[in-house]
């Protein structure tokens, strides 16, 4: 089975009758997103040199907006839209605080866009679509389920992420529609949780697209958001039972360099006990920008040490796009 020979369950596609707006002309603002990355680049061996998922046309410009792992050191770069049409990308912008990424068509889409909804009034309990590229039989009728911290072992915070469910199979850079036809966000992960009653259910993280107009005129205009960048590690961690675990770490990224090893311990950074993953990353980000000496208090076999690492800016690793 091809990658686009898929069907969501008709059960679970959104029906057109139950909405306001035109929801088949919506859901063709939604495009396919291909994209191919360099076997030698910073990410490759973590994210592939082959990624694919969607992206929705935004503005009247023709600007593309999808999650940006998937444009992340791209060299070439294909939009598909829903009549087989393909069009040529350039990766315009990739913002790792908040996790966007900005395309920009190099021919004319000749599709309609999506204006932005208000994400910080979308209530748990409310009715969303959760689509990706390809019409309503890749679109999901999907339900609100959390507003709530997330934080990702990759040196990533949302502080107020949404979730939905039931989880689409195809969420990277899927559009999360609201009730009135306008953007609410833009997927980016699935993962499991706890519903209370001991089951663990699939969900997808949305990333609010209430964070994106505060610095779209820096994306377009700079590439990234214009102020000093957040200090970056290259070190990946996660909660485990009562503490926060050194998983793994970037080869030659700042936390290698400082001596921090994988089943390191995290007790404390820059002189503040660390309780959860949230809390690490606030420490870190709180020592100053890219560059800042972060002071760790560690935990190793039975040894307490401390580690001071030298600050990167993460974009500094990273393949820059090539120009048009």
């Amino acid at each position: 089975m091809s990658e686009d020979d898929w069907e969501i369950p008709l059960k679970l596609q959104p029906d057109p009758g139950d909405y306001s707006f035109d929801l088949p002309l919506a859901l063709t603002a939604v495009v396919g997103l291909k994209s191919n990355v360099p076997p030698d680049a910073f990410t490759a061996s973590t994210l592939g040199t082959e990624r694919a998922g969607s992206a929705v046309v935004i503005g009247n410009g023709g600007l593309v907006l999808t999650i940006g792992y998937l444009v992340t050191e791209a060299e070439t770069m294909w939009l598909i839209t829903a009549d087989g049409r393909a069009v040529q990308g350039h990766a315009l912008a990739y913002d790792q605080e908040t996790g966007f990424g900005l395309v920009q068509p190099l021919g004319r889409l000749n599709l309609p866009s999506l204006e932005f909804g208000d994400s910080a009034q979308l209530a748990v309990g409310e009715t969303a679509v959760l689509a990706a590229a390809g019409g309503r039989q890749h679109a999901i009728e999907t339900t609100v389920v959390g507003r709530q911290q997330f934080a990702g072992y990759w040196e990533y915070l949302l502080e107020d992420a949404i979730f939905t469910a039931p989880a689409h199979p195809f969420w990277g850079g899927a559009a999360l529609i609201g009730t009135d036809g306008r953007l609410l966000g833009v997927g980016s992960l699935i993962l499991q949780q706890g519903d209370g009653h001991g089951r663990r259910l699939d969900r997808n993280m949305v990333v609010p697209i209430g964070l994106l107009p505060p610095i779209l005129n820096d994306l377009m205009t700079y590439g990234r958001v214009n102020r000093p960048p957040r200090p970056w590690l290259g070190m990946y961690a996660m909660e485990n039972e009562d503490s926060v675990v050194v998983g793994g770490l970037a080869e030659g990224g700042p936390a290698e360099r400082a001596g921090l090893r994988t089943g390191d311990r995290i007790l404390a950074v820059g002189g503040e006990e660390v309780g959860d993953l949230g809390g690490l990353w606030r420490g870190v980000w709180a020592s100053g920008s890219a560059g800042a000496p972060i002071a760790f208090r560690i935990g190793r076999d039975s040894a307490t040490l401390a580690i001071t690492a030298k600050s990167a800016d993460r974009s500094s690793f990273l393949r820059g796009p090539r120009l048009h």
